[in-house]
């Protein structure tokens, strides 16, 4: 059949403000996936997606699109539910490490696929990476058999699954595009639905450390999200949840998985263990499980679990994790009350420090980052120590010093102070 569509037309259609047919989106995204709209044609498509937006068909069009561009997991053979969680990245958002294990004891399957980090935002991958022998890449049958046995899957996307928006992405990174709500929602939910999961639950970041500072714009993209899930036949919800401040004491990659064992353990900064109990409280409800999460994580079954989950992925659960050759001690320049710890300042120095990457592909230090001494709300004496740099490399320290200290706000003791909420709003 000859195509009845060209890219110039599809294009300017959008330029003008017109919505795009069924036809034109399944058109452009297909033959994009083969090569054959070029990589500028798409990325003036992206321009004027951003420019002029999708409407809920359109979107809903786009992003199946996008999946019917590489293969669909089909996970409907298994004995349990399915439910995952997606967040849209923070600074110590170290969560999916301990949710994982603890809604796999409850009864579910969570078919966990991550990424890695880029930027102030932490990757999933490369803290669990920290851990000698755990390796993300399982075939479909491994990652099959994992869910069924154990309940709970941490591993990389594969390149098939929805390969149109891995191609998109990259050009929305080089093309001002990246913060588009359309774009951003499709390339998201894409995935989480091609990787065949019957439920999902969205952890939609708000704050200075958040991918969305501003409160209107995440609760739009949750929306969005939400929409789509909903019309693909996923049940999904989303949680807005706060990231001015770093999740825990910990940011950066072996120190978040210690910590993450920590809140396992029963223990662990209490942000990290409510929200990790919040989400898992959604996931569970979702998915159809009367279960109760507190008692899973109390009794040490979700620790079990993540042992179980790190063993079936070659990784070692007792072993060492990696430690940095050097650190050193951000000290209070006057005494007070901190009243606030900037996320993304602190996000930003830990990637410094060698914890993150500057370019996909490029090796980051297990070891670095940043582990808190003061956090909001908390009283300190001139001199004491407000965080420690851990890197590799010494020369790291200069870039970082500064930066970490000016991310802590001290007032006067006496000064008045509420803590910001975890829980912003839920979106369904």
């Amino acid at each position: 059949m000859t195509d009845v569509f060209d890219a110039v037309s599809i294009i300017a259609a959008k330029r003008d403000g017109n919505a795009l047919t069924d036809g034109q989106i399944d058109w452009t995204i297909s033959n994009f996936a083969q090569g054959k709209v070029a990589d500028e044609q798409m990325a003036a498509l992206a321009m004027a997606v951003f420019l002029n937006g999708l409407d809920r068909r359109e979107l809903v069009r786009w992003t199946q699109a996008m999946i019917d561009s590489g293969e669909r997991l089909d996970l409907s053979g298994l004995s349990r539910p399915t439910v995952d969680k997606h967040s849209t990245g923070g600074v110590g958002d170290k969560i999916t490490l301990p949710l994982t294990p603890l809604v796999a004891a409850c009864g579910a399957a969570v078919p966990q696929l991550s990424g890695r980090g880029l930027g102030h935002t932490g990757g999933t991958l490369d803290k669990l990476e920290s851990i000698p022998g755990w390796s993300p890449f399982l075939s479909p049958e491994a990652f099959t058999a994992q869910l069924e046995q154990i309940g709970g899957v941490v591993a990389a996307a594969s390149s098939d699954l929805a390969p149109a928006d891995r191609r998109l992405y990259a050009l929305r990174d080089v093309t001002g595009t990246v913060e588009s709500i359309p774009l951003i929602a499709s390339s998201i939910m894409s995935k989480k639905i091609a990787e065949g999961t019957g439920a999902l639950v969205l952890d939609v970041k708000v704050g200075s450390g958040a991918f969305m500072r501003d409160a209107a714009r995440a609760r739009e993209l949750a929306e969005t999200m939400v929409a789509i899930g909903t019309d693909a036949g996923v049940r999904t919800t989303a949680l807005l949840t706060g990231m001015d401040t770093p999740l825990g004491f910990a940011v950066g990659n072996a120190v978040e998985v210690a910590e993450s064992v920590d809140v396992l353990r029963g223990g662990g900064p209490s942000d990290v263990r409510e929200l990790t109990l919040v989400l898992a409280e959604e996931m569970l409800r979702l998915a159809g499980i009367d279960a109760d999460p507190r008692a899973a994580l109390d009794s040490g079954a979700a620790y079990e679990a993540w042992r179980a989950m790190v063993r079936a992925q070659g990784g070692d659960p007792d072993a060492p994790l990696p430690k940095a050759a050097h650190q050193e001690t951000v000290l209070a320049p006057r005494s007070g009350r901190v009243v606030a710890a900037d996320a993304r300042g602190i996000g930003v120095a830990a990637w410094r420090l060698g914890a993150g990457r500057e370019r996909q592909g490029d090796p980051v230090s297990f070891g670095a980052g940043v582990l808190l001494a003061k956090r909001p709300g908390d009283l300190v004496e001139a001199g004491e120590p407000l965080a420690t740099m851990l890197a590799d490399d010494k020369g790291r320290f200069d870039r970082a010093r500064g930066l970490l200290a000016e991310s802590f706000a001290i007032a006067d003791p006496s000064a008045e102070f509420s803590a910001p909420a975890l829980i912003l709003d839920r979106v369904d």
